[in-house]
């Protein structure tokens, strides 16, 4: 995206930086992400300080880029659709997650899974754009941001972590911040990462865990592409589309009958359409199988009333 630069971040806006940062990392790789976190950075900055003229400048030049973005990709249904532009973030933050979770419980403590952890929980940030969060997505947000600090913090005072959940204690978040904020400048439009925020998901958990629900079709696909970065001392290879396990249609639904005349309800309607956005999010990362078990829910709730 040939994006307009941005002029010096002003102090009022230091808390949007982090996810301004994301969207430039992300204008190739996912620039549907990338629109999004520029627009959660743009309401949070009305919200913070719309009258300082350092302020108006910055925001405007924001609203450029959202307007350039929003004119080269008019035609995505995730940017001109906020719910299913809602379920592509969801989709995406929670793969980033998962990764993170899944090597943390390996015992794998990298820089790499505490940037994903750290970038997890600034794109659950960037799902109030589109309301209030789930309560799920809450937690998974607390979770995250505590365990990139934790993490952080063991490794940068030689002590070996320990993985997966434990009692959340007090952990200062700042340092993390600080290292994500010097691996890369706002000011210039460009984006000069210390490393590349990548991941490759495998035999991740996709059900409940230490209280942590993860919605239905919200989990990584097990070819998710992956660019290795280059301080691990691992080579690149190309991930290959791991076999899927394909559920079988619900004979029920050939012959579900409704009772009567269904009446279905506002909140009916809502939970049909989730399902049905969780199952197209599902289809953008090849997830056959979770694109299949929501289409059931959504069809069998449509029918009978009933999930």
């Amino acid at each position: 995206m040939a994006a307009t630069a941005l002029p010096p971040l002003p102090q009022q806006f230091k808390s949007i930086q982090h996810h301004l940062r994301t969207a430039q990392e992300l204008d190739k790789r996912e620039p549907v992400v990338a629109y999004y976190c520029r627009l959660y950075a743009m309401q949070t900055g009305m919200k913070i300080d719309s009258k300082t003229p350092e302020c108006r400048k910055f925001l405007s030049k924001l609203m450029d880029q959202l307007e350039a973005m929003k004119k080269q990709f008019g035609d995505n249904e995730a940017i001109t659709q906020e719910i299913v532009g809602s379920a592509h973030v969801e989709n995406y933050a929670l793969k980033m997650f998962l990764y993170a979770d899944n090597e943390d419980r390996a015992g794998q403590f990298h820089k790499n899974m505490i940037k994903s952890f750290y970038t997890a929980s600034l794109l659950i940030d960037v799902l109030t754009v589109f309301g209030e969060l789930s309560e799920e997505n809450a937690q998974h947000r607390k979770y995250a941001r505590w365990k990139a600090a934790y993490i952080h913090n063991c490794l940068k005072n030689g002590e070996t972590p320990q993985p997966g959940p434990i009692g959340m204690e007090g952990e200062s978040f700042a340092d993390v911040e600080r290292e994500e904020a010097g691996s890369s400048s706002l000011h210039s439009g460009t984006t000069q990462p210390t490393s590349s925020s990548t991941y490759e998901a495998n035999n991740i958990p996709t059900s409940n865990y230490t209280g942590i629900h993860i919605p239905p079709g919200a989990h990584a696909p097990a070819n998710t592409p992956a660019e290795v970065p280059h301080n691990t001392g691992v080579t690149s290879n190309t991930i290959q589309p791991a076999p899927q396990n394909i559920p079988l249609v619900d004979p029920s639904l050939y012959s579900a009958q409704s009772a009567g005349e269904v009446r279905l309800t506002p909140e009916d309607f809502a939970r049909a359409q989730k399902y049905c956005k969780y199952a197209g999010s599902a289809l953008q990362y090849e997830d056959v199988s979770t694109a299949v078990q929501n289409l059931q829910k959504a069809l069998k709730l449509l029918i009978t009333g009933r999930e």
